[in-house]
């Protein structure tokens, strides 16, 4: 799993960073170094947005900061556009870091990601926020 690069959309990002939350193990596990988090400038930039407004700007920088100073983060500035999901385009700041990244995995529960499965190129594999958390709990053991 330590070589694995994993792109959280937001909604997975905040169900992980609170302590009492079911999603913990993601964040404790990126903490860990259990795995690569790529992320892009779009993707930070809506983190903190989204962050800021369900819980306060101070929270947003110091998740911000503790991605940005772990040593398994991968900034990737995605250069092309695939505009691969239709139906909420601003998910695609994920698939786009997903992409340059060469990710292993896109972890989200949003159902608009649900179109990658049926595109054969480029091939990314989506797996639910539950999903994430049994690899996760596999490899711990």
């Amino acid at each position: 799993m330590q070589n694995n690069r994993i792109v959280l959309d937001t909604n997975c990002l905040l169900v992980s960073i609170s302590c009492y939350g079911e999603g913990y193990p993601v964040w404790r596990g990126f903490l860990d170094g259990r795995y690569t988090l790529c992320v892009s400038t779009d993707v930070l930039e809506e983190y903190e947005e989204i962050i800021s407004r369900l819980a306060s700007a101070e929270v947003a920088r110091n998740v911000i900061d503790a991605i940005l100073k772990r040593k398994n983060v991968l900034r990737i500035d995605p250069y092309y556009r695939w505009n691969l999901i239709t139906t909420d385009p601003d998910d695609n700041k994920f698939v786009d870091c997903a992409i340059a990244a060469n990710a292993t995995y896109i972890v989200s529960d949003d159902s608009h990601f649900n179109v990658l499965r049926d595109i054969p190129f480029p091939q990314l594999m989506v797996l639910k926020l539950k999903e994430f958390l049994t690899l996760l709990n596999q490899e711990w053991k």
